[in-house]
């Protein structure tokens, strides 16, 4: 990945950025601190403004999450639900799960969009419920923006400041990779732990 996103920014500069963090948002494996990293390094090099790198990037953040909010309006709401009444007995998920999530998204959507463009593997997914609960589409724009600027602009600056030693920093963001991987497996596996234990009461009331 390091080899070809070095690759990419160096054949075609801050438009190759652009490409891979619009990518990102929408395929999680892709690290955004990585690519950020590198521009930065670019940056420093005098390939490139430091404003243009922040500007690009952002505005590339803001189309790949604008694409995974309209998939996810598209499917919409009422096709998750009869899905979940479908299959979510098989995951432990209940129809009543999905509608006090989508509440409270409702309420809360604006706080963890922009929260959430400060969190890996978060910021990618974020973009679903948005969607689902059809958010105001300039608002999650405007959150989007906001949260994706200030995550651009460190990682950016981060790699302007270090020059050629950028992969100290990109070391110390695969720590943070494996805190937020955790907690998300840690939330599946209780996940896990909810469907054995119901389906363990169930066989001792039979």
């Amino acid at each position: 990945m390091v080899e070809f996103a070095v690759g990419l920014i160096g054949s075609i500069g801050l438009w190759g950025a652009a490409v891979l963090i619009a990518i990102e948002v929408i395929v999680v494996p892709i690290p955004s601190e990585l690519v950020l990293l590198l521009t930065g390094f670019n940056v420093s090099e005098g390939r490139f403004s430091m404003e243009a790198a922040i500007l690009v990037t952002t505005l590339a953040s803001v189309a790949g999450a604008l694409f995974l909010y309209s998939v996810a309006s598209v499917i919409g709401e009422d096709r998750v639900l009869l899905l979940t009444r479908r299959f979510g007995k098989f995951v432990g998920l209940k129809e009543k799960d999905i509608l006090k999530t989508l509440r409270w998204f409702s309420r809360h959507g604006k706080a963890l969009v922009f929260f959430g463009r400060l969190v890996p593997i978060i910021r990618s997914l974020v973009s679903i419920p948005a969607g689902l609960t059809k958010m105001k589409l300039y608002a999650f724009v405007a959150f989007t923006a906001l949260g994706s600027g200030i995550w651009n602009t460190i990682w950016i600056s981060a790699g302007f400041i270090l020059g050629e030693n950028w992969y100290v920093a990109e070391e110390f963001s695969h720590l943070i990779d494996i805190v937020a991987y955790s907690a998300i497996g840690a939330f599946v596996l209780f996940l896990i732990g909810r469907v054995v234990v119901e389906r363990l009461s169930r066989s001792k009331e039979r």
